[in-house]
């Protein structure tokens, strides 16, 4: 498989090059050459599978002669060695929960099956592995990488602008993991790094790839969220409702989509951070600054990956309209929603999942939410619904660790300097 940048001035380049690279030169996003199909007997077979060998036959053409297949298949089963279930809320809308893994959010397995890939390709400089984080990506990149000899990994994230649980996930490992607060918002950390991915003088100096969505090999193996719903759901094929910030997460269900994976459509929900609904509206794409909400993880002004949807449908707006639909809703309504869904089912939703839960349930479809992140995870959830979500063991140990940062400006000068300290 090749893969080819978006922005068409960079040369195209095999799964290996691209994973480690992160981002082409030209500053586009790697997106694959062709779209292989998925076979019949595959899709048949999806309940008597186990999710590691769906994630391997789901990957494997993406991958191609860049990793053997043994250790394809080892990388995979450690990906996904955690529960994804799908959960009855109602008669018309499950839940498949992401949260199970060792950061309690659905970034977890892009970063545990980027983390293993760079160990196998392994490299002869130093690796420096940046992201910038809204609040869950930063954890599971923390987590996915800590203690990965001759890796360091530095983390933007926007200061006052994650929760107390995500803020100690990025700050209490240590080691190899450098936690920068940024006085800004997360806007302004992507921005930062896709500055330092492109500057030649870092790259000449140390080996810097990224680890946010735009690199491959976060991007692609959340398609495995979907074919591991569809093995659980009974019925016709559901529809998907996907809280959407920087549109990794739809981006890749939409992508399995167009490989074969039955579905009954896909539904971007997003918070007051509007821009894709807006363009569904009008047809004019304008980027905005981020606004702060209670579904955080989410307040994305100029998601990153919305150009890999545009690719998937070939760049014409009345293609992807048919292909997608997006809803903007309010702190308000998602609030409202937690409560509602408390009261009535017993089932506690996180500030993002309940965008996506009011966005389904305003469709007036059935299908599956995805639920990306432990509600203990968010601050909000006890101040709304008035309850102590349980907390898991991982988060109580993390409690009485010491909590290290470095706090700066938006300044791409230090940011270089921090980069390069760590030659």
């Amino acid at each position: 498989m090749q893969y080819f940048s978006t922005n068409r001035s960079s040369p195209t380049v095999g799964f290996r090059e691209a994973t480690l690279l992160g981002q082409p030169g030209d500053k586009g996003l790697y997106f694959p050459e062709r779209i292989p199909q998925v076979s019949d007997d595959l899709l048949h077979q999806l309940p008597e599978m186990s999710d590691a060998e769906i994630a391997f036959e789901v990957i494997k053409p993406y991958v191609g002669d860049a990793i053997d297949a043994e250790n394809l298949q080892r990388i995979c089963t450690e990906t996904v060695d955690f529960d994804f279930p799908l959960v009855s809320i109602n008669n018309s809308i499950s839940a498949l929960e992401l949260f199970h893994g060792p950061t309690l959010a659905f970034k977890d397995v892009g970063a545990r099956f980027m983390s293993r890939c760079l160990r196998y390709f392994g490299s002869d400089r130093r690796t420096v592995v940046l992201v910038a984080t809204s609040g869950d990506t930063g954890g599971a990149v923390a987590a996915g990488f800590h203690g990965v000899d001759g890796i360091e990994v530095v983390i933007l994230y926007p200061k006052g602008k994650v929760s107390r649980v995500q803020e100690l996930q990025l700050t209490t490992l240590g080691g190899n993991v450098t936690a920068v607060e940024v006085d800004g918002v997360f806007d302004d950390c992507q921005t930062m790094a896709k500055s330092a991915l492109s500057d030649q003088d870092i790259q000449g100096r140390v080996f810097l790839t990224s680890a946010n969505s735009i690199n491959i090999a976060r991007w692609l193996p959340q398609q495995f969220y979907y074919f591991v719903a569809l093995k659980q759901w009974q019925g016709d094929p559901p529809v998907f409702c996907v809280p959407s910030g920087n549109f990794g997460n739809i981006c890749a269900g939409l992508l399995a989509h167009e490989s074969g994976m039955p579905a009954g459509g896909f539904v971007a929900a997003c918070n007051a951070n509007a821009v894709v609904p807006e363009f569904l509206r009008t047809g004019e794409y304008d980027p905005q600054p981020s606004i702060a909400t209670i579904s955080n993880a989410m307040d994305v002004g100029n998601p990153s990956n919305f150009v890999r949807v545009l690719e998937l449908f070939g760049r014409e707006f009345e293609q992807v309209k048919r292909g997608l639909s997006a809803v903007s809703i309010s702190d308000e309504q998602t609030a409202a929603t937690m409560r509602e869904v408390y009261e009535h089912f017993g089932y506690v939703l996180d500030p993002h999942g309940a965008v996506a839960y009011r966005a389904l349930e305003d469709s007036n479809k059935s299908g599956i939410i995805l639920e990306t992140a432990h509600p203990v995870k968010f601050d909000s959830v006890r101040e709304i619904l008035g309850i102590e979500p349980e907390m898991p063991a991982s988060v109580a140990a993390m409690l009485d660790r010491p909590s290290e940062k470095i706090s700066m400006p938006i300044d791409r000068t230090q940011l270089k300097e921090i980069i390069l300290s760590k030659v």
